[in-house]
């Protein structure tokens, strides 16, 4: 179970940007995160220390040993939980539904920025899946758990010394019970 502090911290969506870019990056530095995501250097400087508190990244060593200068890694490459972690504390449970909105927020807005880039991107096809079925919560459980699996093997199976030019892609799916 993720921390409440995790939650809030990562759902800030400047903050979700900055781990983002570590995380397809790697280790950058305080300048290099503030031009990249158009932000100032006091503001990028602020959320890397929030997000250090939360343990989603570390301050590391300069690849050229410069002392001088700030470095920042992601410590995490996943965040997991339910609203149901939370029903014991309504504080937590409340700002665990607005880290959710933010979250489905975050995802239709890429979406949306996909569907909008049109011929931006004209050899890449994107895609759409759904579906509808019955199921039992052990078994949107044990879907939930399929889908990690698939996508951290297609992850793992990705060969970034190939040279092909690559970009970033995002994945999101979701299941939860309907009504008819």
């Amino acid at each position: 179970m993720e921390q409440i502090e995790t939650i809030t911290a990562i759902h800030h969506p400047v903050r979700r940007r900055i781990f983002e870019y570590l995380y397809l990056h790697g280790a950058s530095q305080v300048g290099t995160l503030a031009r990249a995501l158009e932000q100032q250097v006091g503001s990028i400087s602020h959320h890397l220390r929030m997000l250090e508190r939360a343990d989603i990244v570390e301050r590391t060593d300069a690849p050229d040993g410069d002392k001088r200068a700030s470095w920042w890694a992601a410590k995490r490459v996943s965040f997991t939980w339910s609203l149901d972690d939370f029903a014991d504390s309504p504080a937590d449970a409340l700002l665990a539904r607005e880290a959710e909105r933010a979250n489905i927020a975050t995802q239709l807005r890429r979406l949306q920025e996909w569907k909008k880039s049109g011929s931006r991107f004209p050899d890449w096809d994107g895609f759409s899946t759904d579906t509808l079925t019955w199921a039992t919560p052990d078994e949107l459980a044990g879907l939930s758990a399929a889908l990690g699996a698939t996508l951290d093997a297609w992850k793992q199976s990705i060969n970034t010394e190939d040279g092909q030019q690559r970009r970033p892609v995002f994945v999101f799916a979701h299941g939860f019970p309907t009504q008819l």
